[in-house]
């Protein structure tokens, strides 16, 4: 990639490199949101780590003007932009974290240039959310077109009714808060296309495909990602490692930064 190209990338996708590791550790956030919904978390990582921080296009503070509908119309976009950085920023055997949505993207990305990853650390994903047979992603078709179409009509409304849902907590109110404020500063246009891509993909049959180590942090009460979900994941994908976290709802790493700190580093073998 020439030098041009590196910063173009790092800034179509607003990329922070933080601490003083040899070995990468690049987080990417879930739909909705951006880089700072780590902050609580990636700190802990610094001292042991090169700690990469970007927002997907579209997000926080991002190249606007990159947004394509067709590249984003799949994960595999998303997914391309994930290879593109770990290029940019010079590395290869990178820790991929990925919360929600963007750690379907980090499997994708590893499938496709393996070299660039060395292991997966998976927060709340979801191969595919609608249900189908015995697999329970979650959500009848029924459910996904009414919340789109709720999205579309009425995306501040959207955010004000989904964000409790999705963050849990009820008894900390301010959590939901951030997590509608976050979508709120989202443009709705694109915020609704993600949510397309996001909601309507599946990649259950990527997950056989993934050579790479992985670990599964599984929230308890999540509704969009449920326990089957996590499990049915843990027994596709070679070499993983499944935790059922005390966390409840989607969103440990704002919710419960401790228990996502600990679990994580106990994986890697850090010293707590």
């Amino acid at each position: 990639m020439t030098d041009s190209k590196e910063k173009n990338v790092i800034r179509r996708n607003n990329v922070q490199i933080k601490g003083k590791g040899r070995q990468t550790m690049i987080f990417a956030h879930g739909f909705g949101c951006d880089h700072n919904m780590w902050r609580h978390v990636a700190p802990a990582f610094e001292s042991d780590y090169r700690v990469v921080l970007f927002d997907n296009v579209g997000a926080g503070g991002s190249d606007l003007s990159a947004f394509d509908q067709k590249k984003y119309g799949t994960l595999h976009g998303y997914a391309r932009d994930v290879n593109d950085i770990l290029r940019a920023v010079g590395t290869e055997n990178a820790i991929f974290v990925g919360h929600s949505v963007s750690a379907m993207v980090g499997i994708l990305a590893c499938i496709e240039e393996p070299a660039l990853f060395d292991r997966l650390v998976l927060v709340g994903p979801s191969p595919s959310y609608l249900n189908d047979g015995e697999y329970l992603g979650g959500f009848n078709q029924e459910d996904i077109e009414q919340m789109l179409d709720f999205l579309d009509t009425n995306y501040l409304g959207w955010s004000g009714a989904m964000a409790p849902a999705i963050m849990g907590n009820v008894d900390r109110p301010d959590l939901a808060g951030e997590l509608e404020n976050s979508f709120c500063r989202t443009d709705p246009d694109i915020a609704g296309h993600f949510a397309r891509t996001t909601f309507l993909s599946d990649h259950r049959a990527d997950l056989p495909k993934l050579r790479k180590p992985s670990l599964i942090l599984q929230c308890s009460d999540d509704v969009i990602a449920p326990d089957a979900v996590g499990r049915y994941m843990h027994a596709q994908l070679r070499d993983s490692t499944f935790v059922q976290m005390r966390a409840t709802g989607h969103c440990p790493n704002l919710s419960a930064p401790e228990e996502t700190i600990r679990e994580i580093r106990a994986y890697l073998g850090l010293q707590h």
